[in-house]
């Protein structure tokens, strides 16, 4: 499956957004993570709507909004009319999860579903099939440059299996301390689709993302 970097703008300069959007677009990136927080679900209170409402003019890229929050099938129409391509809700949050994937498929959007390290996966296997991403969250969520777990790895060379087993076409994202050290790595084990925050936006966002795009594809 393609390899691809999704670069998290929680990491970014929040007074230069959209440069640090573009600047990491123009090195090679095809994604843009948007963490959504709630301060409930997780400690931290980031981005909503208006954010992605005013980056989407900037760039036809792929905005991929990764909604931490409490039921989040409350604000699904809204994160899609505000301009998400993919929608990433958590397991450990939807108390009806299949009916929360279908209604970012009813909206047109890409459905996924994130899955903290200590969730089994057997929490989205009967939803498989109706996936286009599963999110692998390889550290606990909530902030930002925290290190990579390394058991994770496990985690997603068993669910890469599973959609073989299923022959299912499925994306495996992760996030989590991924950085250009351990990217080959955790490619190997069976991801995809890779965020990274602080490994792209901290110093030089051009350098970082071109350095990560060459051990990711090794």
């Amino acid at each position: 499956m393609k390899k691809i970097l999704a670069p998290s703008i929680l990491s970014a300069d929040f007074a230069n957004l959209g440069r640090d959007v573009l600047a990491a677009i123009d090195a090679g990136a095809e994604y843009v993570h948007i963490d959504v927080m709630d301060g409930m679900y997780v400690p931290q209170i980031s981005f909503g709507n208006p954010v992605i409402k005013a980056l989407r003019p900037l760039t036809d890229a792929i905005f991929d909004a990764h909604l931490m929050i409490e039921d989040p099938g409350r604000y699904i129409e809204d994160f899609a009319k505000a301009g998400a391509d993919i929608i990433t809700v958590h397991a450990e949050t939807c108390t009806h999860l299949d009916r929360v994937v279908h209604q970012i498929k009813d909206c047109g959007k890409k459905a996924a579903v994130a899955v903290n390290p200590a969730t089994p996966l057997s929490a989205i296997e009967y939803v498989l099939p109706e996936l286009d991403m599963v999110l692998v969250m390889t550290v606990n969520p909530g902030f930002g440059g925290q290190k990579y777990i390394p058991y994770c790895g496990e985690k997603v060379r068993a669910l890469r299996q599973m959609i073989t087993e299923k022959n299912l076409d499925v994306d495996i994202q992760v996030d989590g301390g991924v950085k250009a050290s351990n990217i080959a790595e955790i490619a190997e084990c069976g991801a995809n689709i890779f965020v990274c925050g602080s490994a792209v936006f901290e110093g030089d966002i051009q350098k970082n993302v071109k350095e990560i795009l060459e051990q990711m594809n090794k």
